[in-house]
């Protein structure tokens, strides 16, 4: 996921640390499939509609973060911040989607990663060997292990604010990749000088398997918008004045318009450029041969974006689950004590028990998920879909309501009422769908 827009402001403290606010993810090169699925006219409206629920989304995150008393304590991330605002009932169906949230993203980043770790190797290897061959290196269990050892190391970063040095990589890496794969299928259309794909999308054998290839396809483009989830995190470490909300709204609106940009810009031209014969990656899948170092060097992007974004999206689910041991045993010196390291000439840090032990094991866990299921079209799919409503519709719009004190019955609060329904409805079908993939692409 990540091209990030620098939110900027004055501030002092604690408070003058900026951090920077997602837009492109990592699942860009798969939006030119979910166009072949959707049509030329489905496919940028979908991504035009997701975008916009984003857009809500992030909006009514931006008020809740100091409420509902203005002169409270900041909560630092969407979980308590929910539990205050929305009620307790309401708060833990969503923490569950929530902290399952987390885990799936870490799970689809090894599993990408992987895949371009395999594709650099594929690349040369067409260059040398010429496009016909083989060129064949079976399981990706070896780079999911190689990326999963690096993320346990990563993920001894004490906290969401010690990650701004891995967002501006992320964010470096993001540009490079999506303006690449964007460049790559605009050369390729202006080359064959005709522009492929139709009104009808890629056939399918049956109209029950088309139906559940557009679900996938709807999964995916969800997958593709999931930062309001670490929102509050983010707006947690702007400078202030002016208002959090106020800059906050600002990045978004510009992270969210970049982030669609590139989206219509790769799948548009993906789909121009392949049109039934679209990859289901486009820059792994390889719809492109050559300039192979350059093939290369876009999927080495994507491998540092995610080492980024995998802790990007880690690192609150770690302080959530951290902070709830802490306090149901504040005298253990395993949870709280500090060690001092100090290795000349890095810097001194800080080593805990508790965070190397967690923080491994959770490393371990996504990693052996990823390898277990290692089917990335489909997994993206179920990943999009199954946290999209919950936590990105729902979720924001009930502590909106509440925080505004919107009466029940009244026309906004039947408009915000359907509009979470059509939602709703939107994201089943795309779960359904992708699930049905994933069985298939399991079991067979």
């Amino acid at each position: 996921m990540t091209f990030w827009k620098k939110a900027m402001g004055e501030g002092e403290g604690d408070e003058g640390q900026d951090h920077q606010t997602p837009l492109v993810d990592s699942s860009i090169d798969r939006t030119a499939w979910s166009m072949s699925q959707l049509r030329w006219i489905a496919g940028p409206l979908a991504m035009l509609l997701f975008a916009s629920v984003t857009f809500v989304s992030a909006f009514s995150l931006c008020h809740c973060y100091r409420s509902p008393d203005p002169d409270c304590a900041q909560e630092k991330s969407l979980l308590p911040g929910s539990f205050e605002i929305s009620g307790k009932r309401s708060a833990a169906v969503c923490s569950v989607f929530l902290r399952l949230n987390f885990l799936k993203v870490g799970v689809v980043y090894t599993i990408t990663s992987a895949i371009s770790m395999r594709a650099i190797q594929k690349s040369n290897c067409y260059h040398k060997e010429g496009h016909e061959a083989a060129c064949e290196y079976g399981s990706t269990s070896n780079y999911m292990l190689l990326f999963g050892i690096v993320q346990a190391l990563m993920s001894q970063i004490p906290n969401f604010r010690n990650t701004e040095w891995l967002s501006i990589v992320a964010a470096a890496m993001s540009f490079s990749y999506a303006t690449i794969g964007s460049v790559l299928g605009l050369a390729k259309v202006i080359g064959d000088g005709n522009i492929k794909g139709g009104i009808g999308g890629v056939p399918a054998s049956t109209t029950t398997k088309k139906v559940w290839l557009v679900a996938q396809a709807l999964g995916d483009i969800a997958f593709a918008f999931p930062f309001s989830v670490i929102l509050i995190e983010i707006q947690d470490t702007l400078k202030s004045p002016p208002p959090e909300k106020v800059t906050m709204k600002k990045a978004s609106t510009a992270a969210i318009s970049i982030t669609t940009f590139f989206y219509l810009c790769c799948a548009g031209f993906g789909y121009a450029a392949f049109g039934n014969s679209t990859p289901g990656n486009l820059l792994t899948g390889f719809g492109f041969y050559e300039p192979y170092w350059l093939i290369d060097f876009a999927n080495a992007c994507i491998i540092l974006h995610l080492v980024g974004g995998y802790q990007v999206f880690s690192q609150p689910l770690f302080a959530d689950l951290e902070g709830l041991i802490a306090e149901k045993f504040p005298n253990s010196r395993f949870i709280n004590k500090n060690y001092i390291l100090k290795v000349p000439p890095l810097p001194a840090f800080r080593l805990n028990l508790l965070r190397l032990c967690f923080r491994t094991t959770y490393v371990a866990l996504t990693t052996g998920l990823a390898m277990l299921f290692p089917y990335f079209n489909q997994v993206v799919g179920v990943a999009g879909s199954l946290n999209f409503w919950p936590l990105v519709v729902f979720l924001p719009t009930q502590m909106y309501i509440v925080q505004k004190n919107i009466g029940p019955w009244t026309r906004k609060w039947i408009g915000v009422r359907i509009f979470t329904l059509v939602c709703l409805c939107v994201t089943l079908f795309a779960l359904v769908g992708s699930l049905e993939g994933l069985i298939t692409a399991k079991f067979g």
